[in-house]
């Protein structure tokens, strides 16, 4: 039975989803912009400061469901401008030492509440 994971250390869903849902030996993690757990608003302006944020989000969520940035197998990553793409892989590095998951990596026209990125993962539990 799918179980939806929920932590205050990551923003609040804003809209009708779940922060993410373990189920059948995964955690299908929603799509993180860069919110602050505790306000609810954008982090930064630059790319680097935003998918820290995002990847700090996804970790909170990851770590309530009892998995870890290490068990991820499979991320999505949508950029405002590809443009980043640097940038953004040398934060994400930082992040994916050992295990590094299979990814997609797209330009996307508009991102919620006007943010440079959104990144979802798939992990084991």
């Amino acid at each position: 039975m799918p179980e939806a994971v929920f932590t205050e250390k990551a923003p609040k869903p804003i809209g009708p989803y779940s922060q993410a849902i373990k189920s059948n030996g995964f955690i299908f993690v929603s799509g993180q912009i860069p919110l602050d757990p505790s306000t609810g608003e954008i982090v930064g302006d630059d790319i680097k400061t935003q998918t820290r944020r995002v990847l700090e989000n996804i970790k909170a969520v990851l770590e309530a469901a009892g998995s870890s940035l290490e068990k991820v197998v499979y991320s999505v990553v949508f950029l405002k401008d590809l443009s980043h793409f640097q940038a953004f892989n040398e934060v994400y590095s930082e992040y994916f030492t050992k295990n590094k998951p299979a990814r997609v990596t797209i330009q996307a026209a508009n991102i919620p509440r006007g943010a440079l990125i959104e990144i979802s993962v798939i992990a084991e539990a």
